[in-house]
């Protein structure tokens, strides 16, 4: 039975507006989400200990990375704050069934102490604009992990509303330009111009925020890395992803600087690990 329960209050109702459109449950499917998912499952497979471990996907969606791990032998609960999402994820067909899923806050999870041996942040932080939500997110994340635990989180790069700008032309619109410029000012997202693919209200990072946030909740930062690195933004990309020849190389390529400081920005998002302990 799908959960109904409302959203959490304090969401902006923007927010859900935009992800009660269905606009999530495809999108890691095609273009370059399908290059986000593939990265993702790469970072979470080097990090995550082996199943059966117990992992709470926060702000899970409508559960492209639970299904795939409960099918790994994962024991995989899901909260989110979009009651279609959990609706969603609960109806997908995966491989193997969900623990759990629930609508809930990422602020105040519904789970024991060091009850988990893993946390996925995978949404929750850029849809957080204030930075103590953010910190409240993190020391949950931390609260609900047994010792050695480890935290994956995701962010958008403060920079990916310039650069999606520059590679789709929505810099060409005046009004686009200004959400770019507040963007690139403070981090602080708000789209302004009705369009629907200029995202919703969110926040932004810069990369070294990650393990400053992560770190401010008492937790060990490990790695902040770049999801996709340069690829992107390639205008050919659905041919590079295509060919199984040059997508290994479009990968190898974004592996090989996936840490690079200089280049942390450039990506699209970015995912932070950090351990408890």
């Amino acid at each position: 039975m799908p959960d109904t329960t409302p959203p959490p209050a304090e969401v902006p109702p923007e927010v859900i507006g935009h992800y009660a459109a269905g606009v999530e449950r495809d999108r890691l499917a095609h273009g370059p989400g399908q290059l986000e998912f593939a990265r993702t499952c790469e970072v979470i497979e080097r990090y995550l200990p082996p199943p059966p471990a117990v992992v709470y996907d926060i702000g899970g969606g409508p559960g492209a990375y639970a299904h795939w791990l409960a099918g790994r032998g994962y024991a995989v609960h899901l909260l989110d704050a979009v009651p279609l999402h959990v609706a969603q994820a609960l109806a997908a067909a995966g491989p193997a069934p969900l623990a759990s899923a629930q609508v809930g806050d990422a602020r105040r999870l519904p789970y024991a102490d060091a009850s988990a041996d893993a946390v996925l942040l995978l949404g929750p932080l850029y849809h957080l604009t204030d930075a103590g939500d953010r910190l409240a997110a993190w020391r949950e994340a931390g609260r609900v992990l047994r010792p050695s635990g480890v935290v994956v989180a995701a962010a958008v790069s403060r920079f990916a509303s310039v650069l999606d700008g520059l590679r789709e032309e929505f810099l060409a619109d005046g009004a686009f330009a200004r959400v770019v410029e507040r963007d690139l000012r403070d981090g602080q997202h708000r789209n302004t111009t009705g369009h629907p693919a200029h995202f919703t209200t969110a926040y932004f990072h810069r990369p070294e925020e990650l393990a400053a946030e992560a770190a401010a909740a008492g937790l060990r930062p490990v790695a902040t890395l770049g999801v996709e690195g340069p690829a992107w933004l390639l205008g050919n990309f659905a041919d590079w992803w295509a060919d199984p020849a040059r997508r290994d190389r479009l990968l190898w390529a974004v592996r090989a600087v996936e840490a690079e400081p200089a280049l942390l920005g450039v990506s699209a998002h970015l995912l932070a690990v950090a351990a408890k302990g």
